[in-house]
């Protein structure tokens, strides 16, 4: 875990000031515990967007847009309407597992945790769903071991844009709308 925030920090330096969370709240609001290795994300580097495409969402983030909390609740109520229609991806198929928002693209494209019972946050994976369809993957990789290597070149996603990541990298902190 802390060996992917220093190579995110190698790839892009943090934007300022830490950002702090009442993670107590967040988790009751959201009815998980979340990944330490997000909160570390997140206080090192806020909500922001990588290399013009993928925003890592922030709870109480400056622009509601972005907000971690909000993106869970509508994910949830759009994906159970959703499947109503389409299958669920196999990863799913277990009782009480079910998807966690932590980013999106200016594509469309979601990702999620893949929570799972009997595995805690720290041990939850990376889903990726395109767009506007119904295919998904699967990374046995936390959400910043998952970004650091694909900003590295080191993992590639097949429904993520092949314009991403850039060669050069840029990390801009979401602020207000």
């Amino acid at each position: 875990m802390a060996h992917a925030l220093t190579r995110l920090l190698e790839i892009s330096p943090a934007p300022g000031e830490p950002r702090r969370k009442n993670w107590d709240e967040v988790e009751y609001l959201l009815g998980v515990r979340l990944p330490a290795d997000y909160k570390e994300l997140i206080r090192v580097y806020g909500g922001g967007n990588w290399d013009d495409y993928l925003y890592v969402l922030e709870p109480g983030c400056p622009n509601e847009s972005y907000d971690l909390v909000t993106w869970a609740v509508q994910q949830a109520e759009d994906l159970e309407g959703l499947w109503e229609f389409e299958k669920k991806p196999a990863e799913l198929a277990v009782d009480e597992a079910r998807v966690v928002p932590w980013a999106t693209t200016d594509n469309g494209e979601c990702l999620y945790w893949l929570v799972r019972p009997g595995f805690g946050a720290d041990e939850w994976t990376v889903m990726v769903n395109e767009a506007r369809g119904d295919r998904w993957e699967h990374f046995a990789a936390s959400c910043t071991q998952f970004l650091a290597s694909v900003l590295a070149g080191e993992l590639r996603s097949a429904l993520l844009s092949s314009r991403f990541p850039l060669a050069t990298h840029e990390f801009r902190r979401i602020g207000a709308a």
